[in-house]
């Protein structure tokens, strides 16, 4: 199980879940500067603490640091998800699609819907 990611470490994680890998600290600081207006320094802090939880490798070239996703974005978004789904709607995808469709939808994110329930619903689950 993965521990939780504040928004500032997954802002960083997108990044290199995004790039092809390894990826230079400095690379991931001009990639996310724009973003975040963040100092390289605040990208090396990040940086480091993703390696101490498990989240990056970290390897030195030369004068350089390089960092690897050692958690693939898709299994870290279904824990997320799952913990989601557990914590604010009691595992119930009734409870989420009210929550969602509380507002006003697309009609286009309807169809959407529709077509995926369409395809999947002869899925086990």
């Amino acid at each position: 199980m993965y521990p939780h990611l504040p928004d500032s470490e997954h802002a960083i994680m997108q990044i290199i879940w995004g790039q092809p890998t390894p990826i230079s600290k400095t690379q991931v600081a001009e990639l996310i500067e724009p973003e975040r207006g963040w100092k390289p320094q605040t990208v090396y802090t990040l940086l480091n603490r993703l390696v101490e939880r498990g989240f990056l490798s970290s390897e030195k070239q030369g004068k350089e640091r390089f960092y690897a996703a050692l958690v693939p974005q898709e299994a870290y978004i279904a824990q997320a998800t799952e913990k989601f789904m557990n914590t604010m709607h009691k595992n119930s995808l009734t409870g989420l699609m009210n929550a969602l469709f509380s507002s006003k939808v697309a009609k286009e994110d309807l169809a959407e819907l529709q077509q995926w329930l369409k395809e999947n619903s002869d899925k086990e689950g």
